[in-house]
C-alpha cells in the first residue's frame, strides 16, 4: 500500500479534536455555522452521486468472511429496496442457501439455514453493531455509497452545514461529521469520508467509537470499484474491516449483474421449526460453514 494512502487513511480514521472542540464553542455561542464555497461545492459533488430516485437494487453476490486464520468464502444475493429492507442470501455449494443476513429499520434478522436457527433483534442488541453506530439508516448509506448522518435517511441543507471538510492533497479530502449536539456524545462517535475533490466520488468512509475505557470500536468500508447501474455508478466491490478490542472481522462484497428487480417478498417468514439462539453461538454457528 502507498504511503499516500496510509497517511490518508489514518486521517480518516483519527478523531478531529480541534474541529471537535470548535464545533462545541459554536453550540455554546450559538454562533452562526459558516460553510466554505469550496465545501459547498464538495458536498454537492458527492450529492451528484446518491441514486435517491432509485428504489430497488439487486445483484449476485461474492462474501468472503475473515476472523482471524477463520476465513470462509460464499456465493448468494443482495436485494434491497430503500429506506426499507437490505437482504443477503448466502448460498453453499452454490445452489444451497446456507444463511440470510436481513436488516429493517427495526430489527436484525440472522438465519442460519443448515443448522435451523435465528436471531431476530434490534440494532442494540448485536455489539458489533451498537458499538459501531450502525443502524439500519446508516448500513444503507454504506451499501449505496452516500453520506449519512445518524438516525436520518435523507441530509437537509441544515444537516449539510453539520459536516466539515479539508484537502489532504493528492486530489482527495476527508469529510467529517461528529454525533451529538453536547461534549459527552461528542466524544464518543466520529464518521469520515475519503472523497476525490474533482469527482465526489466517496473512496472510503470510516466510523469511529471511542471508549476511553473499553478500547475503541471501528468500521472502515472501502469502495474499490463502481458499475453502471442505470444511469450512475453503484459500488460493485467493496472491502470492509471491523477492528474491536477483542478482535478484527474481514468483509469482501463483490456485486456482479446489477439489476433493479423488485419481484421478490420484502420481510422473511421464520418457521415455527427454527430455534432462536443468543448472537454468538449463531455466529460462530456461521463461522463453520
Amino acid at each position: 500500500m502507498k504511503i499516500s494512502k496510509v497517511l490518508k487513511i489514518a486521517v480518516l480514521a483519527m478523531p478531529l479534536v480541534m474541529v471537535s472542540c470548535h464545533s462545541h464553542k459554536k453550540v455554546v455561542t450559538e454562533s452562526p455555522i459558516v460553510v466554505s464555497p469550496e465545501q459547498e461545492e464538495l458536498l454537492d459533488k458527492v450529492d451528484s452521486h446518491t441514486l435517491q430516485n432509485m428504489t430497488f437494487v439487486g445483484s449476485k453476490l461474492k462474501f468472503t468472511v475473515k476472523v482471524g486464520d477463520q476465513e470462509i468464502s460464499l456465493t448468494g444475493n443482495l436485494r434491497m429496496k430503500r429506506d426499507d429492507v437490505i437482504r443477503l442470501q448466502l448460498m453453499a455449494f452454490g445452489f444451497v442457501e446456507a444463511a440470510r443476513l436481513e436488516f429493517t429499520q427495526d430489527y436484525v434478522l440472522i438465519m442460519d439455514r443448515i443448522n435451523k436457527q435465528f436471531l431476530k433483534a434490534p440494532y442494540y442488541y448485536v455489539d458489533f453493531l451498537r458499538n459501531s453506530g450502525i443502524n439500519f439508516n446508516t448500513l444503507q448509506a454504506l451499501f449505496w455509497n452516500e453520506l449519512f448522518q445518524p438516525g436520518k435517511s435523507t441530509l437537509t441543507e441544515e444537516d449539510r452545514q453539520l459536516f466539515t471538510s479539508q484537502s489532504l492533497g493528492d486530489g482527495d479530502a476527508v469529510i467529517n461529521f461528529e454525533d451529538g449536539d453536547g461534549e459527552k456524545v461528542r466524544s464518543k462517535m466520529f464518521y469520515s469520508w475519503l472523497v476525490g475533490e474533482a469527482t465526489g466520488r466517496i473512496k472510503m468512509a470510516n466510523i469511529m467509537y471511542r471508549d476511553p475505557i473499553n478500547g475503541n470500536t471501528q468500521l472502515n468500508w472501502d469502495y474499490r470499484e463502481f458499475k453502471n447501474l442505470g444511469s450512475k455508478l453503484f459500488p460493485s466491490d467493496m472491502a470492509v474491516t471491523l477492528t474491536t478490542p477483542q478482535k478484527e472481522v474481514k468483509l469482501g462484497i463483490r456485486l456482479n449483474y446489477l439489476n433493479n428487480d423488485d419481484d421478490w417478498e420484502l420481510r422473511t417468514r421464520v418457521s415455527d421449526k427454527y430455534r432462536e439462539v443468543e448472537v454468538d453461538e449463531i455466529l460462530r454457528r456461521f463461522m463453520s460453514l
